[in-house]
């Protein structure tokens, strides 16, 4: 599998990731690892997960497999902190608990250091440089080799991006933001998307199938086996089966019938090669799906497809998102 840098790093990933969401909830031992063995045959790198997926279990269970089934060397592990299981608080940046959350993750992941820690959310109730700070604390020591964000807004990345480049002393560059983003969800190409092209931070685009409506499963309803007839995510694929989201899952799979291949192999070559991507996370229930995601690696969308998904999934972008000379 082809490989990137990360973002304006020495870190090169692969142009897929391996997600871990339901890993210790709805995906045990045995399926992880086998599809933990299938993206590595395939060439798979970069393995993404976090504190909370699964209540830590997803981060012991990848620590059960590196090593005795996959090389660490193999592996760039990344792993998110931050967010927090408190009504009251969703998300926790102070420089205490981050640092505590990274120990934690280290344990479970069974290693010294991981590759990627990531912020998992914008803390509005703790101050910007105390949370980057515990980046610069976590890399210092060695127990993070690159830093990012996920889940911030434009303004909240470009400031964060922009401390680390500016203030003074030894500061850690934001390596990647990770972003929810697919032909159903392009948000981020209002302000996220052109702040870390600007700032050279790297994107790592979640959900990059829409949640798994982009496969074209739901088109004739709700499979039995789905995400969206599990009780733990019926909730999350539910906002992509509107009458809009259908429009462009129509045209996903016109495109797919014309180039003989699937719609998930077409909307994830989309999404992998758009500007500022560097590797989709690709989220599977089995290691069947992981291999299906994995074989658009040899795929690459012919322009006059890749203009006509841009065109039928557009969003609207008024004044002042990007560029409003002509309004």
């Amino acid at each position: 599998m082809e490989q990137r840098h990360l973002g304006r790093t020495g870190l090169r990933v692969s142009r897929i990731g391996l997600g871990t969401l339901t890993w210790g909830r709805d995906t045990g031992e045995e399926a992880a690892a086998e599809q933990l063995k299938t993206f590595w045959e395939a060439g798979g790198t970069l393995v993404d997960t976090a504190d909370v997926y699964g209540g830590g279990e997803a981060e012991y269970l990848l620590g059960q497999l590196v090593g005795s089934l996959v090389p660490r060397r193999d592996l760039v592990i990344a792993t998110k902190a931050g967010s927090v299981p408190d009504p009251d608080r969703r998300f926790n940046g102070s420089r205490g608990h981050l640092l505590t959350a990274l120990d934690d993750s280290l344990d479970r992941l069974g290693t010294d250091y991981v590759d990627l820690w990531q912020v998992h959310a914008f803390d509005p109730a703790t101050p910007l440089e105390e949370t980057l700070q515990a980046l610069d604390l976590a890399v210092s020591s060695g127990r993070a080799r690159y830093a990012g964000v996920s889940n911030f807004s434009g303004w909240q990345l470009a400031k964060a991006a922009t401390w680390q480049l500016a203030a003074p002393g030894t500061r850690t560059r934001l390596a990647s933001t990770q972003m929810e983003y697919s032909l159903l969800q392009r948000g981020v190409e209002r302000e996220v998307l052109p702040a870390a092209l600007d700032l050279g931070v790297g994107l790592l685009p979640s959900s990059p199938l829409g949640r798994g409506v982009l496969t074209g499963k739901y088109r004739d309803g709700t499979p039995a086996d789905s995400r969206g007839a599990s009780e733990s995510l019926a909730a999350f694929v539910d906002p992509y089966l509107d009458e809009a989201a259908g429009r462009i899952v129509d045209a996903v799979v016109t495109a797919g019938q014309g180039l003989a291949v699937t719609p998930l192999q077409v909307a994830l070559a989309w999404i992998r090669d758009r500007p500022g991507v560097v590797a989709p996370i690709v989220g599977a229930r089995t290691s069947a799906q992981l291999a299906a995601a994995l074989s658009v690696e040899a795929l690459s969308l012919p322009e006059e497809i890749c203009q006509a998904l841009d065109d039928v999934s557009a969003p609207v972008h008024r004044y002042p998102d990007q560029d409003w000379s002509t309004l």
